[in-house]
């Protein structure tokens, strides 16, 4: 069997990533031999390599993207890596519909610093959260497979918790808008323990500051009883001068103009 007919029968079976190794096993060949033979399709277009030696086929529809899209092996892959994960940020909130601007990058949540992947005209980062295994997600059918993904609550959360991976706190409170339909209060009561305070504090803020109060009034008993200093609505800006905001404990050093 040779390389085309190897990657044709995997793709016959629904199965659209391989290893080197793997492919070595199959093949009864020499490593050198199949790194040379997999060179020669990814030079044609058809394979593509997100990360060393992890291989995805590419059909026919994504050769001028030059690799699958990265929901459709964002899990495998990282289930090859052994490492926990789910689809976050923007990518999460356009999953969930909030869809105000298409994400231009795959935004990945796993425990420690990753540098991107780039594969073909595909981008995937990575944003560390070191307790990534206690955020609750759902899990959403792809075309390759199952894609875990952040609960609105808890995309919510990492919108506010990371707002420079998510263009700034006027593009979080929109998405939050747009979000505000499929929040649920008392998850979000839930999602308080497993973040910084403050994230409580900017959230709350932004749902008041677009509208929903109801969302917000329990987040703010919270604040109450637990915040005792004020911090920066924007993180790592200036707070010289900025008006409080009492109900929040917020220094509010950035204006919000949600595009509403």
């Amino acid at each position: 069997m040779d390389i085309s007919t190897y990657i044709d029968d995997l793709a016959a079976r629904g199965r659209y990533h391989f290893t080197t190794a793997e492919a070595v096993a199959a093949l009864h060949s020499s490593p050198i031999a199949v790194r040379a033979a997999i060179r020669r399709l990814r030079e044609k277009g058809r394979v593509a390599m997100p990360f060393r030696g992890f291989h995805l086929i590419v059909p026919p529809e994504y050769r001028t993207l030059g690799c699958l899209p990265a929901d459709q092996f964002v899990p495998q892959l990282m289930g090859h890596l052994g490492l926990p994960y789910y689809a976050g940020l923007l990518s999460a909130a356009s999953l969930h519909g909030a869809a105000h601007q298409a994400p231009m990058v795959f935004q990945t949540i796993v425990a420690d610093n990753r540098s991107e992947i780039r594969c073909g005209r595909v981008r995937v980062l990575f944003v560390a959260r070191r307790n990534v295994t206690e955020i609750p997600t759902v899990q959403k059918n792809t075309l390759r497979g199952v894609l875990r993904v952040s609960t609105p609550e808890a995309t919510a959360f990492d919108l506010v918790g990371y707002p420079g991976h998510a263009g700034g706190l006027s593009n979080v409170a929109t998405i939050l808008s747009e979000l505000a339909e499929t929040l649920d209060a008392e998850k979000l009561l839930a999602e308080i323990e497993r973040s910084p305070l403050p994230w409580t504090q900017r959230l709350g803020y932004l749902l008041e500051r677009v509208g929903v109060a109801k969302l917000a009034a329990p987040l703010a008993e919270h604040v109450a009883l637990h915040a005792k200093e004020y911090v920066p609505l924007r993180p790592r800006k200036s707070v010289t001068s900025a008006p409080r905001d009492s109900r929040w404990r917020l220094f509010v050093n950035e204006e919000v103009e949600p595009d509403l």
